[in-house]
């Protein structure tokens, strides 16, 4: 069993029908971590509002660390309003400021960190400069940095994700951002591989994994490829997909599982994810093995 952090927001998605679920990347990714047998602490902030006592009462309920969660008075609990498409496609209305925006570097959670196996983060939390000097702090202390771009315009800069990225020893893209993030290095290239190893290279990063919805994934590890084509299901939201994807693959890489297993599990998790409701669906192995093999 591996001990991880996850490091950023811990909020409500507000859907347009009005329900609202438990999320948040960071959060998404340390439930499906904790689902397989990992001891998973969450690093966040929220309000003191009846959101935060809500969510709060969900992260212990679900058996999560929260030592490192903190209570914000006079900024709330975060919301996302969250629009589907006919495809089941998200696009995401952020609040600003919300309480996890202002997450403070303590002892306890400087301890939490160097005594874990991994710290996981993304980009979004570094839109504010509070949560941002607090996470660049405790990159210094981890033994392995994994950051998930996550970008959600207009809440990142190019300077910040460079900076992220040269610092972590495992990134993760969709491929959009890979393209995107290419050119800020000067990129001259068009192929997914191609930049792949190109930002590879620039940041001194062997382990990079780039996910291309339902056409699965490409993985980076120690100068080898692994492909997965996807799996082929009938998408009901991909709300959480990528999260509980990169959740799988970190959860199985750390466990020393071969690559090529770890990239397909993960895609078999996050194409199981999309064809149900919510971002973190009870899944169980036997479901994942009979989808992968039926």
């Amino acid at each position: 069993m591996s001990k991880i952090v996850c490091f950023g927001e811990v909020l409500w998605d507000v859907f347009s029908n009005g329900n609202k679920k438990i999320g948040g990347a960071p959060l998404n990714v340390a439930l499906r971590l904790h689902a397989f047998n990992n001891e998973v602490t969450m690093i966040s902030a929220i309000g003191n509002d009846q959101n935060g006592i809500e969510l709060l009462d969900y992260l212990i309920e679900n058996n999560l660390s929260v030592e490192g969660v903190q209570k914000k008075v006079g900024v709330s609990t975060g919301e996302v309003q969250v629009t589907l498409n006919n495809k089941g496609s998200a696009t995401y209305r952020i609040s600003h400021p919300s309480a996890w925006d202002k997450i403070e570097l303590t002892n306890t959670i400087v301890e939490k960190v160097k005594n874990s196996d991994a710290l996981v983060f993304g980009s979004l939390i570094t839109r504010d400069e509070v949560s941002r000097y607090t996470l660049f702090e405790l990159i210094d202390l981890s033994k392995y940095k994994i950051f998930d771009l996550n970008l959600r315009p207009p809440h990142y800069s190019k300077d910040i994700l460079i900076a992220l990225m040269e610092k972590a020893d495992f990134i993760k893209f969709n491929d959009d951002e890979l393209y995107e993030v290419s050119k800020y290095f000067g990129s001259k290239y068009n192929g997914l591989e191609q930049n792949l190893k190109f930002i590879a290279e620039q940041t001194h990063t062997k382990h990079v994994c780039v996910t291309k919805g339902e056409h699965g994934a490409v993985l980076l590890y120690n100068d080898n490829l692994y492909y997965n084509s996807g799996y082929k299901v009938s998408v009901v939201d991909t709300v959480g997909a990528g999260d509980s994807f990169l959740g799988s693959l970190i959860s199985e890489l750390i466990d020393k599982t071969n690559p090529q297993q770890a990239l397909d599990f993960a895609c078999a998790v996050g194409a199981l994810v999309a064809q149900k409701e919510g971002a973190t669906p009870k899944i169980s192995l036997d479901e994942i093995g009979v989808f992968i093999n039926p």
